[in-house]
């Protein structure tokens, strides 16, 4: 679900907040798009209440990343209080996913066309740093 309609709570707020501007800090590059789903019927249907979702576009196609459009999905464990149970990031073109690399098993990249291994290291660095940060406040019942 787009992250600008997620951004209910504080918690939440912070912790889109965090994913963006860490994202940003690995790759500057990027440019952060809260809302990359349509507000249509079609999309409705597959709305995922446990899934906080960012855009960044890259500034054109690139052979390092082999992707124009990168997905930050932001998984919870539950939408009224959330606790962050993982990270999947998906490298897309206008011919879909190129490219995947979700925080369980080995956090390997995976799909036909990978981006290189510096893009992949600095992704999976940037998803410790992400989870690492957040762990204190969205899954910190206190918080």
């Amino acid at each position: 679900m787009n992250a600008a309609e997620q951004a209910r709570s504080i918690e939440l707020a912070a912790a889109i907040a965090t994913a963006v501007g860490l994202f940003r800090q690995h790759f500057p590059d990027a440019r952060p798009n809260l809302a990359p789903w349509r507000d249509d019927d079609q999309t409705r249907r597959f709305a995922e209440g446990t899934s906080v979702d960012i855009a960044f576009h890259l500034p054109g196609w690139s052979p390092r990343w082999q992707c124009r459009s990168v997905l930050v999905q932001l998984r919870l464990a539950e939408p009224l209080h959330p606790r962050l149970v993982g990270v999947l990031i998906s490298g897309l073109t206008f011919q879909g996913e190129q490219w995947r690399l979700a925080t369980v098993g080995s956090w390997a990249v995976t799909g036909r066309r990978p981006p290189v291994e510096a893009i992949a290291a600095e992704l999976q660095k940037f998803c410790r740093e992400l989870l690492a940060g957040l762990e204190c406040r969205v899954n910190d019942p206190a918080a």
